[in-house]
C-alpha cells in the first residue's frame, strides 16, 4: 500500500521538475491554486530609453512582473481630445496592467479630469480612481494640478474650471517619498526657550522648535500653462495638450530616485521622456500617434 502511495508522486514530482526545467517556469508559479496549472515566467522584451509607436497594453505586454518603478502619465480621458483619431475605451486593461508591471512599492500618478455634458461631469476622474484600487493600488494621496483661468473654459452656469486630479497610486506603501520642501514659510523663526508654569507654581524652562524658512508642499500644485510655460523648446507645442515640464519633474522626484525605470503609457510629445532623462532616470514610452513620436524624439535628440 505504501509503495502504491508513493510512485504516483514521485512521477507527479518529477513531471512537475521536467516541466521547470523544459518550460523555465519559475517553482513558485508551478501551481496558482487550479490542478495542473502553469503559468511561464515573462520573457523581458523591452528596451530602455525607447518610446514605442504602439498601444500601451502592447508594450506591457512585453513586460516581466514587477519591472516598472513609476509611471506618470495623463490618458486622454473622455476622448475630449480626438488625438490624430485615437480613442480612451482600454482603461481596465490597462490598470490591470499598470499593476502587474509595477514594482511593490512603486508608484503610479494618474492625471484626469472630467467633461461636463450638459451641465453632468462625467465622473470619470472617479471612476479610475475606484477602478485602480479595485485592482489592488493604494490611493496614496488625492493631489490637484492647479491651472491659473485662461480664455473660456466651461459654462457660464458653473465656476470656473481650473483644475485637474492628480492620483497618486502606490502597489503597498511607496518605496521611495522625497517631499518637495519649497513653501516658504511666513512664521519663520529659530528654536527658543519658554516657560510653563506648573501646578506646585514652580516654572519649567523648555525648548520650543523654530520654523525653517521652507517647509514640504501642499498636495495642491500650481503651474502656468500655454506658450512659454508648459514646455521650453517650441516643438513640443506641436501636440495639442502638452504635459507641463514641471509637474512631470516634480512628480518623478517625489516618487523615484536615480537611475529607476519611469513610464509614460500615453507619452504625447514626451515630456516625461526628457524629465527623466534630465533628472537620471531610465524611461519607456508608449504612444500610438507616429507623428507625436517624431516631436518626441527630437525633444529628446536636442537635449
Amino acid at each position: 500500500m505504501i509503495q502504491h502511495t508513493i510512485e504516483p508522486i514521485q512521477k507527479s514530482f518529477y513531471d512537475i521538475v521536467e516541466k521547470i526545467v523544459k518550460h523555465k517556469i519559475h517553482p513558485t508559479n508551478v501551481f496558482s491554486g487550479a490542478k495542473n496549472v502553469v503559468k511561464p515566467i515573462k520573457p523581458q522584451n523591452v528596451k530602455l530609453n525607447k518610446i514605442y509607436n504602439e498601444n500601451c497594453l502592447d508594450t506591457m505586454a512585453k513586460m516581466q512582473d514587477n519591472f516598472i518603478d513609476m509611471t506618470i502619465t495623463s490618458p486622454p480621458y473622455d476622448d475630449m481630445r480626438s488625438y490624430t483619431g485615437n480613442t480612451f475605451n482600454e482603461f481596465e486593461s490597462i490598470a490591470k496592467e499598470l499593476y502587474r508591471v509595477t514594482k511593490n512599492g512603486g508608484v503610479v500618478v494618474w492625471v484626469v479630469g472630467d467633461q461636463t455634458i450638459n451641465g453632468n461631469e462625467t465622473g470619470t476622474s472617479f471612476k479610475h480612481a475606484l477602478y485602480f484600487k479595485e485592482v489592488g493600488f493604494n490611493l496614496f494621496d488625492t493631489m490637484i494640478y492647479l491651472k491659473p483661468p485662461r480664455g473660456a473654459v466651461g459654462s457660464n452656469k458653473t465656476y470656473w474650471q481650473t483644475f485637474e486630479y492628480m492620483f497618486v497610486f502606490s502597489k503597498g506603501q511607496p518605496k521611495t517619498i522625497n517631499l518637495l520642501r519649497d513653501r516658504e514659510n511666513k512664521d519663520e523663526r529659530d528654536g527658543d526657550t519658554s516657560t510653563k508654569r506648573l501646578r506646585d507654581g514652580s516654572l519649567l524652562k523648555q525648548k520650543r522648535g523654530g520654523y525653517s524658512k521652507y517647509g514640504r508642499r501642499t498636495n495642491v500644485w500650481e503651474y502656468l500653462i500655454g506658450k512659454g510655460h508648459s514646455a521650453s523648446d517650441k516643438i513640443a507645442y506641436e501636440h495639442p495638450a502638452i504635459f507641463p515640464e514641471k509637474l512631470a519633474q516634480d512628480h518623478i522626484l517625489s516618487w523615484s530616485k536615480k537611475n529607476d525605470i519611469v513610464y509614460d503609457p500615453f507619452m504625447g510629445s514626451g515630456t516625461t521622456a526628457k524629465m527623466a532623462i534630465l533628472n537620471e532616470r531610465k524611461y519607456v514610452g508608449s504612444e500610438l500617434s507616429r507623428k507625436y513620436c517624431e516631436i518626441a524624439e527630437k525633444r529628446i535628440k536636442y537635449l
